[in-house]
């Protein structure tokens, strides 16, 4: 349980980053005098860097193992935030965020995949686990909203840089440096078919094509989620008509996201994770049509909290379930992966939303979400049912 917690609060930090970047674009684009294809850079920054943590992960973990790596990643972080927080110049900012994105990719692969291992009640631990990630989501925006309509916003960065440097002192404490296999042997946590993977294993885990799929689906799931949370801040202020309080509604995507988590776990097992997620799908795409054709600010609110309510068990599916159809004696390598290309998704699509935005207006985030959406659940329709894996 005190492992379990201390990832909480690693996965609630990822959540926090996650959502602070929605009430602060306006802020930001107007500080630095840029527009949406300009300050989109801070997401491809975040892609270098997660995609550079995807492949160096599984030889960080041979080399140093699981306590270290992820108390690196921490770090990392807490450099980040603090080289952004004095308002420095906009490519200090970029390189900042490829720090982040670095260090995110390091901890997202090793969490989920830590927890993913367990022993016993792993869907329930999952759920838990990510949980944390929409409370993050949600508080953030509280915070970096009332920021953003101060001069010093950038000083909302020193908040971040002190959590991390919290967050890295308790990593440290809790499993102090030790690997994974280690670890969860202390807490009589060491499911017999865990293996540590070795950086030998690189070609086997890429050849599995259900990693590939799974890798693809993580990375539009996490994309489409960013994205919401991201821009529909200044979607609503330029369509809407909306306030800088506008930034309310990206908490309010994040707490339904977190209900869901919590609250649906029981549904998912009752009607089957694989059918609910086409279901979940299926409906967020009606809610997220009607705050694209409803001219309201109120209704687009409402719906976006309940598109984050259906988002919210889609995730914890997706890791539950790779662990029945992948070898689990390439689990903890694989989770590393996917989750890893997953979290590229919070940079790509954010990106790919600003270049759209410059060229055909801020009005295009709603059916460029909509497609997304729609391909994720093509996507999801290639992953194949449960199966026997071999151990």
């Amino acid at each position: 349980m005190i492992n379990l917690a201390t990832l909480c609060f690693d996965v609630f930090l990822n959540g926090w980053n996650d959502a602070t970047a929605g009430p602060l674009l306006p802020r930001i684009q107007a500080y630095y005098g840029i527009g949406f294809a300009i300050v989109s850079l801070i997401f491809v920054c975040s892609t270098v860097g997660f995609i550079t943590g995807a492949f160096l992960n599984v030889y960080l973990t041979d080399k140093y193992g699981f306590g270290k790596v992820i108390v690196i990643g921490s770090i990392l972080q807490c450099i980040a935030y603090a080289l952004v927080a004095p308002g420095g110049p906009f490519p200090l900012m970029c390189v900042a965020y490829s720090l982040v994105g670095f260090g995110l990719s390091l901890q997202n692969a090793h969490y989920n995949a830590f927890v993913a291992s367990s022993k016993d009640n792993a869907p329930t631990k999952i759920g838990i686990l990510l949980a944390a990630y929409g409370l993050g989501a949600l508080v953030a925006p509280l915070v970096s909203t009332q920021f953003a309509q101060q001069e010093h916003w950038a000083y909302y960065f020193i908040i971040s840089s002190g959590m991390y440097a919290l967050n890295s002192a308790l990593l440290w404490i809790v499993f102090r440096g030790r690997r994974q296999d280690d670890i969860k042997a202390e807490a009589d946590d060491l499911s017999p078919q865990q293996e540590v993977v070795m950086s030998n294993k690189y070609a086997q885990i890429f050849k599995i094509r259900e990693v590939h799929i799974l890798s693809l689906f993580a990375l539009l799931y996490v994309g489409v989620e960013v994205t919401i949370g991201g821009w529909t801040v200044s979607y609503v202020q330029e369509t809407r008509n909306g306030t800088s309080d506008a930034g309310y509604i990206s908490s309010g995507f994040f707490a339904g996201m977190t209900l869901g988590r919590i609250f649906l776990m029981w549904l998912n097992e009752k009607i089957g994770e694989r059918r609910a997620l086409f279901i979940y799908a299926l409906l967020a795409i009606i809610l997220e049509v009607t705050v694209w054709v409803v001219p309201s600010l109120i209704e687009n609110g409402v719906a976006v909290a309940f598109v984050g309510l259906l988002l919210g068990p889609m995730y914890p599916i997706l890791v539950h379930h790779s662990t029945h159809i992948l070898p689990r004696w390439l689990l903890t390598g694989c989770m590393g992966y996917i989750s890893s290309i997953g979290q590229a998704g919070s940079a790509v699509l954010p990106f790919l939303t600003g270049l759209l935005a410059s060229k055909f207006g801020i009005a295009s985030l709603q059916p460029f979400i909509v497609s997304m959406m729609s391909v994720m659940m093509l996507v999801w329709a290639l992953v194949p049912r449960v199966r026997h894996v071999p151990t």
